[in-house]
């Protein structure tokens, strides 16, 4: 049995009995003796937290639903920003370019640094935002076509010469 760290013996050295009584209380579990304590439930990881708050309200499961308000119940910051987040997702998922401003307006006056920068940044190009919310027609078909020009280029990259992306870019269509 190896001995423990010296940060250990730190930690345990108010405990009534010295190191021979903790050596002697944790042999016991080593040896299958006593009863390990029972350990809780494992902690959400980030990437279910991040689900559970981008997920609408109505889509969760009763489970998750519970743990997200327990969360929010005690980090009035999560909280907020859960409110955030779900006021965003509506504003852009109903379309709605009339509700940007009071969106961006709210989320700079919180002290949530980074939700105040990306409202910043929202704010810096707000013409453009309302137009994306409330405009039918967009540029994902340009997206699209620069999406493909762009892997046909690193297709060739290091292989071929201009001529013959040129010919790429004009024979596939």
């Amino acid at each position: 049995m190896s001995r423990p760290s010296k940060a250990i013996w730190k930690v345990l050295s108010g405990a009534p009995g010295g190191e021979s009584a903790v050596q002697r209380h944790l042999r016991c579990y080593r040896t299958g003796r006593g009863h390990a304590p029972v350990a809780g439930p494992e902690p959400a990881s980030v990437r279910e937290i991040t689900s559970w708050i981008m997920a609408h309200s109505g889509h969760l499961r009763g489970e998750d639903a519970d743990k997200l308000h327990r969360l929010r119940e005690r980090d009035p910051e999560l909280h907020r920003f859960t409110g955030h987040v779900r006021k965003f997702a509506a504003m852009v998922t109903g379309r709605r370019g009339d509700h940007p401003e009071r969106w961006i307006t709210d989320a700079e006056q919180d002290s949530l640094a980074p939700l105040a920068g990306f409202a910043r940044n929202l704010h810096r190009d707000f013409g453009v935002v309302c137009n994306g919310l409330s405009l039918t027609h967009g540029s994902s078909a340009v997206e699209g076509n620069i999406n493909r020009l762009k892997t046909l280029k690193h297709q060739i990259f290091g292989r071929a010469g201009l001529d013959l992306l040129r010919k790429r870019v004009l024979l596939v269509r």
